[in-house]
């Protein structure tokens, strides 16, 4: 039956997922046969493609059933779980059985050390559902055909580092998968669990699963009905049969946060069946990450990840949309610029966006999850072309300098503002202990003036793009704000700060002096009440955190020199003062460390980091003689 097989090891860092499958203790064995049905309906899905786009393939499978079998052999101990798909090539069983991508594995690897992490739970959701079936077996054999080919391969392996591969005298059409199970695995030789399993995850599968007796003479019985279950009307299906659908098409152990089942009739008709998940996917910010949400026409599965049925920033999604109106000739190429596809993809984004704005305004805590999760996603959409910018922002939710860690709305920012406050201040940094200690807040929390605190990577490039929200303008507290003077005005403050500002002329004047090669200016800050300096950026110039990104990503070829602000009332300051006509070259070294001290609280570069470790050095030295 078998040519002479070539034996091959496995990719490195499979071995390491196979060892931690087959050495590991599992919760839901029933995994491995969803897993491996999910994948027999995709080799189904994607024959049928094919068959509509080539002609002369499909001339030759005119009588051909799509289907999916299941043998189960009580003797010999094995289930073949076989489908009449695309198949498989040579090439195509080593690329797709011996290697992972490694960024998902290695993610796949470090969730498994998480000793409370249900092993199970994560087989679909990288990429490795094959593999869960040496959970239960001792040895898996594939043996597949790839649609047009005249050659039969076999793939074989124990799941100890290495596989065979080798040319089959057998013929057949599609994928049969032969487990050869363990002895504490006998439970899968029972039919009525398999029916069970089945009805459980695989019942919505579109092509028929058949469970096919051994013995001679018995019947063979369809296990699942066969019917898309995005196709029933919404009243019809339980919430069972969502929950289940859910986890087979999402590779997902958790329930879904939200469900949308639509039918929309019009100029463009379509279904949608989409799930928002309640955990976050472990590579939803991984730059090769695609669209995870299936495109059918008729039924027909059309692609998943070549076209963006839904934006990036709704990537999180899961599901399936079907359409009458696209053709099932259309190229996958040309479907990315479809016009029909277009629309349906407008019609759901602004279905999507109201019932997220729904269940905000329904459940505030309930959508509190959602944004923990998702909400640095959904912010994304503020950075793109779109005429629903006004609609994310709606349901967007920040953290503030007054909130004590928790979220509010934009709408509730606006409503809390003083009335002299003309704009929506906010300040970026890396996380929220650092933003909340930063001194450039010093001066908003003396006046009770709210200030965004924004932490996500996305927040640097949304406000560029988006100045405006309810005629207010954001402003970063980084630049020179003046008009802090105008907000909660106090005659006989100004009135002080001006007379100080008059009696430290001649030490900003020197301050401008010995830092002219680093400093674009020093003033007199109006924002500053315990630290004794920072750092600004012009009125009209780039945001701090902004340009080091650009300058991160070569778009800029030079930092620009900054503006030191320093605090007037500060005692150092006031000391430095009274120096200045005593011992300059000591001021000199002073105003070089509050600026470099200034840079290090921004998180800017220090340009003479071995002049600073001498300064303090000195000033270390001189504390303690």
């Amino acid at each position: 039956m078998v040519a002479k097989a070539e034996t091959l090891k496995f990719d490195a860092e499979i071995g390491k997922v196979l060892n931690l499958v087959i050495n590991s203790l599992y919760t839901n064995k029933d995994i491995f046969l969803r897993e491996l049905l999910s994948n027999a309906s995709d080799a189904c899905d994607k024959l049928r493609y094919q068959l509509n786009q080539d002609e002369k393939l499909a001339e030759n499978f005119k009588e051909h059933e799509l289907k999916i079998s299941i043998q189960i052999d009580e003797k010999q101990k094995q289930i073949t779980i076989s489908d009449s798909g695309i198949g498989m090539s040579r090439d195509e069983l080593i690329k797709n059985l011996g290697t992972i991508a490694k960024s998902g594995t290695q993610a796949f690897i470090n969730k498994l050390d998480e000793k409370e992490q249900k092993v199970s739970d994560l087989i679909g959701q990288f990429g490795v559902g094959f593999y869960s079936g040496f959970m239960v077996a001792n040895k898996m054999t594939v043996i597949s055909n790839k649609a047009g080919s005249k050659k039969t391969h076999i793939w074989s392996s124990k799941g100890s580092g290495e596989f065979a591969i080798s040319e089959a005298e057998e013929q057949i059409q599609g994928t049969k998968i032969i487990l050869d199970l363990k002895d504490d695995a006998k439970e899968f030789l029972d039919s009525f669990r398999i029916k069970n399993i089945v009805k459980t995850y695989s019942d919505h599968i579109a092509f028929p699963i058949e469970l096919v007796a051994i013995e001679k003479d018995a019947a063979t019985e369809v296990l699942n009905s066969s019917q898309a279950l995005w196709s029933k009307p919404k009243a019809q299906v339980k919430k069972d049969e969502y929950l289940s659908f859910y986890k087979a098409i999402a590779h997902a152990a958790d329930e879904p946060w939200l469900t949308l089942h639509n039918h929309v009739e019009g100029v463009i008709t379509y279904t949608n069946l989409l799930f928002v998940p309640t955990k976050r996917p472990f590579d939803l910010f991984h730059p090769d990450r695609k669209c995870q949400v299936k495109l059918y026409a008729k039924k027909v599965f059309i692609t998943e990840d070549t076209v963006e049925i839904v934006p990036s920033y709704l990537r999180f999604l899961r599901g399936v949309v079907d359409s009458q109106d696209i053709s099932l000739n259309v190229s996958r190429e040309t479907l990315q610029n479809n016009a029909v596809v277009e629309k349906i993809k407008s019609g759901l984004v602004k279905k999507i966006l109201a019932e997220l704005a729904k269940q905000f305004k329904k459940d505030r805590e309930k959508y509190q999850e959602f944004w923990e999760n998702f909400g640095s996603v959904l912010k994304e959409g503020l950075c793109e072309y779109s005429v629903d910018k006004e609609k994310i922002l709606d349901i967007c939710l920040f953290k503030t300098s007054k909130s004590n860690g928790k979220n509010i709305s934009l709408a509730e920012y606006i409503a809390g503002m003083r009335e002299d406050q003309k704009e929506i201040y906010y300040l970026i940094g890396g996380d929220l202990e650092s933003l909340q200690d930063n001194p450039q807040l010093e001066a908003f929390k003396a006046k009770d003036i709210e200030v965004l605190l924004l932490t996500d990577g996305v927040d640097d490039f949304w406000l560029t793009t988006f100045p405006k929200f309810q005629e207010k303008e954001f402003k970063a507290v980084t630049r020179v704000t003046d008009e802090l003077d105008n907000i909660a005005k106090d005659k006989k403050a100004e009135e002080k700060k001006e007379k100080e500002a008059e009696e430290l002329k001649d030490l900003v004047a020197y301050f401008k002096e010995v830092l002219a090669d680093r400093a674009e200016d020093v003033k007199i800050s109006h924002k500053l009440t315990e630290s004794p300096v920072c750092l600004a950026a012009a009125a009209t110039g780039m945001d701090l955190r902004m340009e080091r990104i650009m300058l991160e990503q070569g778009q800029l070829q030079q930092a620009t020199k900054k503006i030191l602000e320093i605090n007037p009332t500060h005692s150092i300051i006031k000391n430095l003062d009274k120096k200045l006509k005593d011992n300059k070259d000591q001021v000199a070294d002073f105003a070089k460390l509050l600026f470099d001290q200034a840079c290090i609280v921004e998180g800017e570069a220090i340009k003479e980091p071995t002049q600073l470790a001498k300064r303090i050095s000195a000033l270390l030295a001189e504390q303690l003689s």
